[in-house]
């Protein structure tokens, strides 16, 4: 794990990046950076609490669960990995947003443990917007039925789009996706779906963030160009 000074020199670095991206665009500079903590020991949420980072990503819910007991007051958690429905008990009421909604099934079971335990979860629904077979998400041509599929669920916001673009070695190979993401959270917001806002285009992460905010991305997920290389156990 690298030293508090060489995050610091990093999350600088990518948040300069990310202003420089705007200004190119001319934007606003309105992007949330998530730096991302999954597999990383819990000590590095301490770092981030150290270096005012208040919020961090994470993909397993059993980390979530663990580093939330140590943590919860200090630091908002987003689950941004793929979620299964049984292990939705393990990050109730643990985080402040789910990047990764991809079935009405998922949808249906985290309906009824919120409403069992009294708690509303903000959700973004992924997209997989390059049709790979490998990923997970909604196609955008069936985004419409899903998101009227999920009026009917009291105890779900849907806050807005995610998507994760193929990793390509060319950063600008992405940037297809990111539009074509950028015109579908823009269509989208012109739709009225009870339990539906379209706040979060979350897209972009350590290889790609920049083409990302320059194609409208408001929210990165960034790990190892903050944090360095893991190591995946």
């Amino acid at each position: 794990m690298l030293e508090k000074s060489e995050i610091l020199f990093n999350l600088n670095i990518v948040k300069e990046n990310i202003e420089n991206a705007c200004k190119r665009v001319n934007r606003e500079n309105d992007v949330v950076l998530i730096p991302v903590t999954k597999t990383f020991p819990h000590e590095l949420i301490q770092t981030c609490i150290e270096l005012d980072i208040e919020e961090v990503g994470e993909n397993r819910p059993l980390e979530i669960r663990d580093k939330y007991e140590l943590y919860h007051d200090q630091v908002k958690i987003h689950m941004i990995g793929h979620l299964q429905t049984n292990k939705i008990k393990y990050i109730g009421g643990k985080v402040v947003l789910i990047h990764s909604l991809d079935s009405v099934k998922l949808g249906n079971e985290l309906n009824k443990y919120a409403s069992k335990n009294d708690i509303v979860f903000e959700c973004l629904v992924q997209v997989n917007i390059a049709k790979e077979e490998a990923k997970f998400g909604i196609s955008e041509n069936n985004i419409i039925e899903f998101l009227k599929e999920f009026e009917k669920f009291e105890n779900i916001r849907i806050m807005g789009l995610m998507n994760m673009a193929p990793f390509y070695d060319n950063s600008e190979d992405a940037r297809n996706d990111f539009k074509k993401m950028k015109i579908l959270f823009e269509s989208l917001k012109n739709e009225k779906f009870k339990n539906v806002q379209m706040k979060y285009l979350s897209m972009g992460m350590t290889n790609d963030y920049v083409v990302a905010v320059e194609e409208g991305s408001n929210m990165v997920r960034i790990g190892s160009a903050i944090f360095g290389t893991r190591t995946y156990l």
